[in-house]
């Protein structure tokens, strides 16, 4: 069971905190139940004798023991409280490096929502029920055993209740686990739900304004809250049913024994104290077991986070780093593909189909095509965000599976289509790739990426604060960054993944013209959708349909390729019709 299995391993390296747990809990325990026994001897022998000396002795014997279980419990909590955040803090740890492999296609198989919450929620669960077993679910077994021992030490006969009240409570909870353990499950999915939505309408809130859609989105959140909220009041109804039946036999037990303890004191068969000491047992007892159902009430729950967590945990990334990788001996950034295709699992038909093209280095090239024809999927194979079904990439000869991690992307610098940029200051977000350049590094990077004339106007200049997203910059703004943090990492291979789309035709003729001459030695690629951006490059790749339909300059693929004439006229029309 993957419950069973996260508890081993992540309470394995916290044994101490356990041990001490355990103590204090047996400690407490024993303290409870040696009470009730020493309260029969203060009726039998100290009230019904009269002996003040017995009351007032075995009185601070009990205080005592009362003080150390205080004492034990308060313990026992502290360091279960230590032991459960630890194990959540370890857990969430570990699927964050787990995550942190994830290639783009694994992410997308679990879903970014789905991700969030096994990482929050999910762990939570688990935490919670560390903390309530060390808390409770030691003691529980401590008090059943040792209560049904005593009692029956005390009076077999009256044991008999037990042997009643005992079973009914365990086949009520048997009965109400069987309902509740899928209704749990329900709910994790739903929380997800709950998360894809409420996550899509924040990040898209400009288009959803846009499109006047507000009401469709309430509505649409609607549903998923309305979900989330009938699930829990089914679970919540059947948690609910509980406590009354707990009560119930509770109550119907303590009846049971002042009846049958009456007729047995009468006979002279028993002491008032020793019914007494029986009636505080058998509620310890039933306490343990109503402690018992409430482990057993979080454990469904945190038995599906658990399954969850370990999917997380047990899926084999995509894109797996060698085993044993090879280090390469030029640093030049020369790029090959050879015979390269690439298909998604279950797809029919392949993403790109037999590319095969070579990129020299310190050149230009640029990638154009139609929407959909493998643009964006042919860089994220140079990068190895996912890794050819068949063929090879080789950078530097070496192919990508081969060589090293760190020293394949030490070597490129990605600018992404959508720019991101984390919540920092702007020198935090240039020093990303690289933490020890230095100022004048960075205001190098900005006046390549043409982006130094508006962060030098700002009033706090490197040290301005950038939000999460980067969306206190406009959107050109938030490219140059992106661009000018790529820079600063100093890359032999550069990627442009249609990042000159948010800036208008100078700021994008000075940027190439600042690339070329400050960076000559840096193999180029740019991915683009406008002839202006990519006509000045040293060799044009035209994707059409996940294939090469065409290589070669401008020129050359003005005057042979049709694709590409096709796409040149389309943009000269709409200019000259602008």
């Amino acid at each position: 069971m993957n419950l069973w299995r996260i508890l081993i391993h992540y309470l394995k390296p916290h044994w101490v905190l356990l041990l001490a747990v355990m103590v204090f809990q047996f400690a407490q325990s024993m303290a409870s139940l040696s009470l009730p026994t020493l309260n029969a001897d203060i009726i039998n022998n100290g009230v019904a004798k009269g002996d003040t000396g017995y009351i007032l002795t075995t009185g601070g014997l009990m205080l005592l023991i009362a003080l150390g279980q205080v004492a034990g419990s308060i313990l026992a909590t502290y360091f279960g409280s230590r032991l459960a955040m630890q194990v959540g803090r370890d857990l969430r740890g570990q699927i964050f490096a787990k995550v942190g492999q994830f290639s783009e296609r694994d992410v997308s198989t679990f879903g970014t929502p789905s991700l969030i919450t096994r990482s929050t929620n999910d762990v939570v669960q688990i935490q919670m029920l560390v903390l309530m077993g060390s808390t409770m679910l030691l003691s529980a077994p401590i008090l059943a055993v040792g209560g049904v021992i005593t009692a029956l030490g005390l009076d077999f006969n009256l044991s008999i209740i037990m042997a009643v009240s005992v079973p009914v409570l365990l086949v009520v909870i048997g009965f109400l686990l069987s309902r509740m353990i899928p209704l749990f499950r329900l709910m994790q999915e739903r929380i997800d739900r709950i998360n894809q939505v409420l996550r899509e309408q924040l990040t898209g809130v400009r288009v959803v304004r846009a499109f006047v859609r507000e009401q469709t989105e309430t509505d649409r959140f609607d549903v998923a809250n309305a979900e989330v909220t009938e699930t829990a009041l089914k679970s919540g109804r059947l948690m609910a049913f509980m406590f009354p039946t707990v009560l119930i036999v509770l109550n119907f037990s303590s009846i049971a024994v002042l009846w049958l303890g009456s007729y047995r004191v009468d006979s002279g068969q028993m002491q008032i104290g020793t019914v007494m000491a029986f009636l505080q047992y058998l509620m310890q007892i039933l306490m343990a077991v109503m402690m018992s159902m409430f482990m057993a009430m979080m454990s469904p729950r945190a038995a599906v986070c658990a399954d969850r967590v370990a999917a997380v945990m047990n899926t084999e990334p995509s894109v797996v780093a060698a085993a044993n990788p090879v280090r390469s001996e030029t640093n030049a950034g020369n790029i090959e593909f050879a015979d390269v295709t690439f298909a998604y699992p279950g797809a029919e038909n392949p993403v790109l189909s037999g590319m095969n093209f070579s990129i020299a280095a310190g050149t230009t090239t640029a990638i154009i095509g139609p929407t959909g024809s493998g643009k964006t999927t042919l860089i994220n194979l140079i990068a190895r965000l996912v890794d050819p079904t068949a063929g090879r990439v080789l950078v530097d000869g070496v192919a990508l599976k081969d060589l090293a991690t760190e020293d394949l992307w030490s070597k490129i610098g990605l600018i992404p289509q959508k720019a991101f940029l984390f919540s920092g200051t702007v020198a935090d977000t240039l020093r990303y790739g690289r933490e020890d350049a230095t100022d004048e590094e960075l205001w190098k990077a900005l006046e390549i990426a043409q982006a130094k004339d508006f962060i030098e106007a700002l009033p706090e200049k490197l040290g301005a604060s950038v939000v999460q997203g980067g969306t206190n910059f406009s959107g050109g703004q938030r490219q140059r960054l992106a661009i000018a943090r790529a820079l600063v990492k100093l890359p032999e291979v550069l990627i442009f993944d249609d990042s000159f789309s948010a800036l208008d035709l100078t700021t994008d003729a000075k940027l190439r013209q600042a690339l070329a001459r400050e960076l000559p030695a840096v193999t180029k690629i740019i991915v683009g959708q406008r002839v202006a951006s990519i006509k000045h490059a040293d060799q044009i790749i035209v994707c059409q349909d996940g294939k090469v339909a065409g290589l070669g300059t401008h020129d050359q693929l003005l005057a042979g390729n049709a694709i590409y004439q096709e796409i040149v006229a389309s943009q000269m029309t709409a200019e000259e019709a602008a």
